[in-house]
C-alpha cells in the first residue's frame, strides 16, 4: 500500500537521510525511532506529502502520491506535534468539525470520545483542556474518521499510561481492519509485530 523509494531529505542544506526505502502492506505498522534531529518528523512529513523529497518518491497503492495529492491526502491522517484543536469549540464540536470536513456523520463522535476517556468533557470548551487532553482529542480523530493510512509523529506526547494503552489499542484495531500506520516515537510503544526503522 505505502512505498518509499530512495528518499533523500535535505533540510537547511544538510542531508538528514539518504537512500531510504520502505514498503508497508495492509495491516502493517512501522515504528520510526532515533535521536532528536535524526529526521523522524521530516520522514513523516515526506510521507504525508507536506515536504518535498530531494530525491526519490513516495507511492500509495502503486502510484506516486504526486499524481493526485488531493486524493492521497483524503485517505490519510497525519498528526504532528501540534494538535489542531480549536480552543473556542467544545471537545465534541472539535471532533464533529473534523468529521464534517471528512464527510463523516456526527454519530462517530461519541464512541471516539469514549475510547480516549473524553466523554465527560464533551461540552467543555477546548481552551480549558490540559496538554494530555488536547492530545487525546487529536487522537480521537483517528477513531472517529476512518482513513487507511495513519502517519503519527510522537503521538503519545503528554499521555499517561492508561491513554498510551488506549492509543495502542486503536492502532491494533486499525491494523485488524487492514489499515497502515507509521509512528515515530522516542519512547516505547507496544505495536505488536510492527517493524522498526531506526534513523
Amino acid at each position: 500500500m505505502l512505498e518509499a523509494r530512495d528518499l533523500t531529505c535535505v533540510r537547511a542544506e544538510r542531508v538528514v537521510f539518504a537512500g531510504l526505502g520502505l514498503q508497508l502492506s495492509p495491516g502493517e505498522a512501522l515504528l520510526v525511532t532515533g535521536p532528536n534531529g535524526s529526521g523522524k518528523s521530516s520522514l513523516l512529513r515526506l510521507l504525508a506529502g507536506l515536504l518535498p523529497s530531494a530525491q526519490g518518491q513516495v507511492l500509495w497503492q502503486g502510484a506516486p502520491i504526486d499524481d493526485d495529492p488531493g486524493a492521497y491526502r483524503s485517505g490519510l491522517h497525519y498528526i504532528g506535534h501540534l494538535d489542531a484543536v480549536k480552543p473556542a469549540l467544545t471537545v465534541a464540536q472539535n471532533l464533529a468539525f473534523w468529521a464534517q470536513l471528512r464527510g463523516v456523520t456526527a454519530e462517530c463522535v461519541t464512541p471516539a470520545l469514549g475510547q480516549f476517556g473524553l466523554a465527560t468533557l464533551a461540552s467543555l470548551p477546548a481552551r480549558f483542556l490540559s496538554a494530555g487532553q488536547r492530545r487525546r482529542l487529536a487522537l480521537a480523530r483517528l477513531v472517529a474518521i476512518g482513513a487507511p493510512l495513519w502517519l503519527l509523529d510522537e503521538p503519545t506526547i503528554a499521555l499517561d499510561r492508561e491513554n498510551v494503552e488506549a492509543f495502542e489499542a486503536a492502532i491494533a484495531q486499525h491494523r485488524t481492519r487492514g489499515g497502515v500506520a507509521v509512528v515515530s516515537s522516542n519512547v516505547a510503544i507496544a505495536l505488536g509485530d510492527a517493524r522498526t526503522l531506526d534513523l
